[in-house]
């Protein structure tokens, strides 16, 4: 599982020019899944985010997590972050999971992150053609995954 953590200031998904999901201050998660992916991957990066210390304290030094700061999170699939640019210039996609595995998996992630965060979080809408527009602040941009936890 690969997420692509960007912290903002606000971010909003709109699909057929109708707003899907809008926050204010927190973090835009994009979520690529594999066939590999496990439960133990959902909770570990849930748990990842949600305590990540990427938002500034009293001496606008990064202290604080999206728990301390009460902050919201939208999650969106993204199958082309397994993308594979290896050979050619046409990326493949072969790693990215299928629907029938993914969604499944995504919406166990979101159940998750909503747990640990305590509270609900916005969503997009899997496989649909959607504008995802975000104000991203700093910018603070994170890549994890969990095959590869650095």
């Amino acid at each position: 599982m690969r997420a692509l953590i960007q912290r903002v200031s606000r971010a909003k998904v709109t699909v057929d020019q109708q707003l899907v999901s809008k926050i204010e201050t927190g973090v835009l998660i994009l979520l690529g899944i594999v066939d590999e992916d496990t439960e133990d991957d959902i909770v570990w990066l849930s748990r990842k985010i949600v305590n990540l210390r990427i938002f500034g304290d009293e001496n606008d030094v990064m202290n604080k997590s999206l728990l301390n700061i009460g902050g919201e999170v939208i999650v969106v699939s993204q199958f082309t972050l397994h993308a594979s640019t290896k050979k050619g210039n046409r990326p493949s996609y072969i790693k990215a999971a299928k629907p029938v595995i993914a969604v499944p998996l995504y919406e166990k992630f979101i159940s998750q992150i909503e747990k640990d965060l305590g509270k609900k979080v916005g969503t997009g809408v899997f496989g649909a053609d959607m504008k995802v527009e975000l104000l991203n602040d700093g910018p603070v941009t994170i890549t994890i995954d969990t095959k590869n936890k650095e």
